[in-house]
């Protein structure tokens, strides 16, 4: 069997196909879950590649090797909209070879978005944790993009902090731009969902005025993966199982149908303040069992391995160094 590859073609993606033979072999299992990765090849160029995993922990369709025309970065992908999705869709269905995951090194899924916007307090589980109201408003903090790793990456623990704890949550892509949209048409602009890991300097978030964005952005505090699984991919993105392992205990175990305010919600009333853009990550809260809460308070340490996992979507694994 052969396996067609389009030719080079120009980035607004009119598509006209050239063929060229190359070896292929079936791959059934991503008929099922589009789950859409970056990554660097072993031996490569530095810059990132885009692909399509087979299934969580499983080999990758090179996306770029199959269309040369296609963007390097996921941010640019979701940027050129429905035609680039259509070629990820051709590439699924074509079974065309894929690389073995000892050949390459999976990247955050999204690695320079416009924005990366965090939601706190929303688990109604986490609010009796800590025996305080459920807000009436979603509570919005950000974290700098700069403080973005893949799902493997160490977490460095910072000096300047001996209060570092964990924190698993569902993250979000935005996939379409928009400004005051309304919450009936907001999956429109969603891309798809991904595990996030919303690592925390407690001692900071309560320090500079207790504005939490110093003790949420130190770098590497935010693992991001193993893939962005597309929107029609997940069964019902609030009703998943979500947990958190450190060193193998569990920690965290609850529901996303805990969160106070959905997907629709969150993108409805962020976007009466600032434009959404193609790319930009949104992390939805966290359930209970974080360290600070526990009695004794127990904080991360150097040499830990945090296991952060969300059903359908994967599992991401950092070491703290």
């Amino acid at each position: 069997m052969r396996c067609p590859l389009p030719g080079v073609l120009p980035l607004a993606l009119k598509l006209s196909w050239a063929w060229k033979n190359v070896g292929c072999r079936g791959i059934s299992q991503l008929r099922g879950a589009m789950r859409l990765v970056q990554f660097h090849a072993k031996g490569s160029a530095t810059e990132p590649r885009i692909g399509l995993e087979e299934r969580d922990g499983g080999s990758v369709v090179d996306l770029n090797a199959f269309d040369a025309s296609l963007p390097k970065t996921l941010r640019e992908f979701l940027e050129a909209g429905e035609p680039a999705l259509a070629v990820a869709r051709r590439a699924q269905q074509s079974g065309c070879p894929s690389l073995p995951r000892s050949e390459l090194t999976l990247l955050a899924p999204i690695t320079n978005p416009d924005k990366v916007i965090c939601v706190g307090m929303n688990y109604v589980d986490h609010c009796l944790e800590q025996n305080v109201k459920i807000p009436k408003e979603p509570i919005i903090f950000s974290k700098f993009p700069s403080s973005i790793v893949g799902p493997y990456d160490a977490i460095i623990h910072p000096a300047e902090s001996n209060e570092i704890d964990w924190e698993v949550e569902l993250a979000f892509v935005i996939g379409k731009k928009g400004k005051h949209i309304q919450e009936s048409n907001a999956m429109a602009h969603v891309a798809g969902f991904m595990v996030a890991h919303d690592v925390s300097a407690r001692d900071w978030q309560m320090r500079n005025g207790k504005q939490w964005l110093l003790g949420k952005t130190f770098d590497t505090f935010c693992p991001l993966g193993p893939a962005l699984v597309t929107k029609d991919s997940v069964s019902d993105p609030h009703n998943l199982g979500i947990r958190c392992r450190v060193n193998g205990e569990l920690v965290q175990n609850s529901s996303t149908n805990q969160m106070i305010f959905k997907t629709e919600a969150l993108v409805a009333w962020v976007s009466q303040f600032v434009t959404l853009y193609p790319g930009d990550v949104f992390l939805t809260g966290t359930p209970p069992g974080v360290g600070v809460f526990r009695k004794p308070p127990t904080f991360l340490k150097r040499g830990d391995e945090v296991q952060c996992e969300i059903d359908e979507l994967g599992t991401i694994c950092n070491k703290v160094m």
